[in-house]
C-alpha cells in the first residue's frame, strides 16, 4: 500500500483538532507535535477511521452536526433533565426495558444514536442487536410498548440527525 492510499486527510484533521483541543493551545510547539501525532495516526489507522474523506469534509454534514449539537445540548438535554427532576420529586416512574427499531446504516451513526440515548437522563442503551437493527433501552417511563411510539419518543430525533451526518 502506498503513502497516498494509506494517508487519510480527514483523520489527520480530526486527530490534530482533538490534540489541540486537549492541549488547550495552538502554539507553534503544539501545532508541530500535534501534526506529527496526527500524521502517524492517520498513516497507521486513518483508512479505518474515515473511509471516505469527501464525507468528512462535507459542509452539509458539518452543518447538521453543529445543528444537532446545539439542539441536543440546549433543548433536548434541558427538557429531559427537567422531566427526570420532576419524576424524582414526585416518585413517579414506570421503568422498564423496551426494544427500539434502528434504521441508521453506518456504525458511526449507530454509536451517535446509542450514546445520545445513554447521555440523555432517564434512558440508557443496555444492548444493541448483533445485526444493529435493534436497541434495547432502559427507559424511566415506559408509557407504551408500541415500537413506533417508542421510537418516536426515544430515538427519532437522534436517528434523523445521525443519518444526515453519517449515512
Amino acid at each position: 500500500m502506498s503513502f497516498s492510499s494509506r494517508f487519510s486527510p480527514g483523520t489527520f484533521v480530526l486527530v490534530l483538532a482533538v490534540y489541540l483541543f486537549y492541549t488547550g493551545s495552538v502554539s507553534e510547539y503544539d501545532l508541530a507535535t500535534g501534526s506529527v501525532v496526527a500524521l502517524v495516526v492517520s498513516l497507521i489507522v486513518g483508512h479505518w477511521i474515515i473511509e471516505d474523506d469527501r464525507k468528512a469534509f462535507s459542509p452539509r454534514r458539518w452543518f447538521y452536526a453543529v445543528l444537532y449539537g446545539l439542539r441536543y445540548f440546549l433543548i433536548e438535554e434541558t427538557k429531559t433533565h427537567i422531566d427526570v427532576a420532576k419524576r424524582v420529586f414526585t416518585l413517579r416512574a414506570n421503568p422498564g426495558i423496551v426494544r427500539v427499531p434502528l434504521e441508521v446504516e453506518s456504525d458511526y451513526g449507530r454509536v451517535l444514536v446509542a450514546n445520545s440515548i445513554t447521555n440523555t437522563p432517564g434512558t440508557i442503551v443496555v444492548d444493541i442487536s448483533d445485526d444493529g437493527k435493534w436497541l434495547y433501552v432502559h427507559w424511566i417511563d415506559v408509557s407504551t410498548l408500541d415500537e413506533r411510539e417508542v421510537k418516536e419518543s426515544i430515538v427519532a430525533y437522534f436517528e434523523d440527525y445521525a443519518r444526515k451526518i453519517f449515512d
